[in-house]
């Protein structure tokens, strides 16, 4: 077991292997035509400064938080099937430098532990002006991330970051003995309200049938912002409604944090989650909005959670996690972003 650079807590911590990145062979007189050939291996306690990383995967995986949750476990595997996805597909992006700096690992349901280490690692990419794209693993990776976020830019002019949920569930339940993969809002909630700080919150594809009355009245408690799914339909009205009613959220946000929760999708598309519903958004919705929001160049960070590989059908969620992030990586104008 490794000791990592951040921080005195043991956890496992993996860089990144050149076994998940593997695909089809290219001619070799053509620049690189697919992921696995453009991608740039890192260690994260060596990022070197002379180095021109634009954009850093890093794999948070855990599955403490949904067994705590009473979920169903295997996300933990979901960044290595999500990079093996990922390394077949042809590149469209250009003049950007992606590097993977591997896993931060679970041991001994110590996900307490995984948060932090996660928190000191999204601080650390920041600080080296590296746009994390974080792959789970449970939706508590939220947690750390966010604060990680929150240390990296507390100092500055640009202080303010305003969270995106798209997801089925507000993630908003009270602590009752430990954490879980149903609290990180709320936990992040609590912990600013001790220094007097308020969270700027905003869920995308909320399902009455998968959150109880109790938490509709956290929600409005703490004033967060919510679209129910059947506002998130793929129509040109639809999304241009949305995206006003979004408007104010972004205006008084100098960060956004995206996060997107693969079990928000309709299990049409994402099967392999702890949690699928049929009720959920299309992929055509995401896709759509997140280009709506990486145009007001305020995006600082995203990630995605809960895909589960062992329950994932024809590899359907792992395929569209993987898109996910390629069009992210496509999306993002990093000199407008810092």
């Amino acid at each position: 077991m490794k000791k990592t650079f951040f921080d005195e807590t043991p956890i496992r911590y993996l860089p990144a292997q050149s076994d998940y990145w593997t695909g089809r062979a290219s001619n070799p007189d053509l620049e690189n035509q697919y992921w696995h050939q453009e991608i740039t291996l890192c260690d994260i306690d060596q990022i070197n400064s002379n180095q021109a990383i634009d954009i850093g995967l890093l794999g948070y995986a855990c599955d403490e938080g949904v067994r705590r949750n009473l979920g169903r476990v295997g996300a933990s595997d979901g960044p290595k099937l999500l990079r093996d996805r990922l390394a077949k597909l042809p590149i469209h992006f250009e003049e950007k430098t992606v590097a993977d700096f591997g896993d931060l690992c679970c041991v001994k349901n110590d996900m307490e532990s995984c948060q932090l280490a996660l928190k000191n690692s999204v601080r650390h990419l920041i600080s080296k002006n590296v746009f994390p794209i974080i792959i789970g693993g449970g939706h508590d990776m939220a947690f750390g991330h966010f604060m990680g976020l929150r240390e990296a830019v507390k100092n500055t002019d640009k202080s303010n970051i305003g969270i995106l949920n798209f997801d089925a569930h507000f993630d908003l339940r009270n602590v009752d003995e430990k954490p879980n993969s149903g609290t990180p809002f709320n936990q992040i909630i609590n912990k600013l309200a001790k220094t007097g700080e308020t969270l700027d919150y905003f869920a995308i594809g909320i399902q009455r049938q998968s959150n109880t009355k109790e938490l509709f009245d956290i929600a409005k408690n703490a004033e967060v912002g919510y679209a129910i799914n059947y506002e998130c339909e793929s129509s040109s009205e639809e999304l241009k409604s949305l995206q006003q009613k979004l408007k104010p959220f972004i205006d008084r946000n100098d960060h956004i944090y995206i996060t997107i929760d693969m079990d928000g999708f309709s299990s049409a598309y994402a099967p392999g989650v702890s949690a699928p519903s049929p009720l959920g958004f299309t992929p055509y919705f995401v896709f759509k909005m997140l280009h709506f929001l990486f145009d007001t160049k305020k995006v600082i960070s995203c990630d995605i959670a809960e895909l589960n590989p062992k329950l994932d059908r024809d590899n359907l969620t792992a395929n569209l996690a993987a898109k996910l992030v390629d069009f992210i990586v496509m999306k993002l104008n990093k000199k407008d972003t810092f």
